[in-house]
């Protein structure tokens, strides 16, 4: 079975993808923006004005290259958050610096807590440092973000731990802290409608993948391993749910947010087709992406498998029996994965980076 996807509307790249990462859409209950980011600054584009083009555009200069951190920018547009190598920034349209929150290098080895991006700007110890991450509540009040302790004026508490903290988003305070007891290579935020929640997986290479699940009571914030083996796709809309894969790929699961238990998983091995195009015994497996369209079904790709034979593919699936409903069906050929945008959409990214698609299911079914 084919169910049809239609198309809501296509965006141009801001920036060129030579010179600039892949764009991305960030998401909250009631804003939905294009994200992109070169090495000078960073583009955020207002996809629910009624054209997003160059004249919704608001850019921040950025504070340090790509390749030392990753940004996201607050539902409002009114600031840009980096989490670079030695500190979390909070950036201006204009350029300035709204607050700075110091805290351990993230290169290895590294003991100093740098006072600047100067300092290690051209050591190539520091071009490939670990990374954390941040991300920016549903009510914009809050930056949750994952460090290398200690933070500034810590001394050597917490000397060489990784934090978990929430701070303040308008002047940087921090307001929450906890251990995540792990050690990163990288990491990502997954967002959840509740501005007091958020989700957090944590890549360590070849040691594992906890997938964490943080809770801000206003006084202090409290953490839950949702696996060691997972990875967190996204929250349901109406945040009662998480979606996850585990490092494998085999298995997309449901958990239910309020104690993290797994409720139903569905194993592409055993349920996707192998691709018409694959003649020998490569496996079928999940893309690490995905999309609610609403509280009852998923969009979640095989493109990553699906690649080395032609066309990739996409799926709807039942998320109350965890069962497949049938292939999605585009007007015109989709590259990548399926990732979540929101309000019932999720996008694609075209193969040259040039363009953001929008999808929604065609019709109700």
């Amino acid at each position: 079975m084919t169910i049809a996807a239609r198309l809501v509307t296509t965006v141009a790249a801001p920036l060129d993808p030579a010179s600039a990462d892949a764009p991305q859409v960030l998401y909250w209950p009631d804003r939905r923006l294009l994200v992109q980011r070169g090495d000078t600054d960073v583009v955020a584009v207002d996809l629910d004005m009624p054209h997003a083009d160059q004249a919704s555009e608001v850019r921040f200069p950025a504070p340090w290259p790509r390749r030392f951190g990753s940004v996201t920018v607050s539902p409002e547009r009114d600031a840009a958050v980096f989490a670079g190598v030695h500190a979390v920034r909070s950036v201006e349209p204009t350029g300035r610096t709204r607050w700075e929150v110091h805290h351990g290098c993230w290169a290895g080895g590294c003991p100093l807590l740098h006072l600047s991006f100067d300092e290690y700007a051209h050591d190539e110890d520091h071009f490939y440092a670990d990374s954390g991450s941040v991300a920016v509540s549903a009510d914009g009040k809050l930056v949750w973000a994952h460090v290398r302790g200690p933070l500034g004026g810590d001394g050597d508490k917490e000397d060489d731990q990784e934090l978990w903290v929430v701070l303040d988003a308008t002047n940087g305070r921090v307001v929450g802290r906890v251990n995540t007891m792990t050690v990163a290579s990288g990491s990502e935020h997954t967002p959840h409608p509740d501005p007091t929640q958020m989700g957090l997986s944590v890549g360590e290479g070849e040691e594992g993948s906890p997938a964490l699940w943080g809770r801000w009571d206003g006084q202090q914030l409290t953490v839950e391993q949702i696996g060691i083996e997972q990875v967190l796709l996204a929250a349901s809309p109406s945040g009662r749910h998480l979606l996850t894969v585990d490092v494998g790929q085999w298995s997309l699961c449901i958990h239910r947010v309020e104690d993290g238990s797994e409720i139903r998983e569905l194993d592409a091995a055993d349920t996707v087709p192998a691709h018409p195009r694959n003649t020998g015994e490569d496996r079928v497996y999940w893309d690490y992406d995905a999309a609610f369209v609403d509280e009852d079904t998923v969009v979640a790709g095989t493109s990553e498998c699906d690649a080395r034979h032609g066309s990739v593919r996409h799926w709807l699936v039942d998320v109350q029996g965890m069962t497949l409903r049938g292939e999605i069906s585009y007007p015109a050929p989709v590259s990548g994965p399926a990732r979540a945008a929101g309000g019932g959409m999720w996008y694609t990214i075209s193969g040259d980076r040039t363009s953001v698609h929008l999808w929604e299911l065609a019709k109700d079914i």
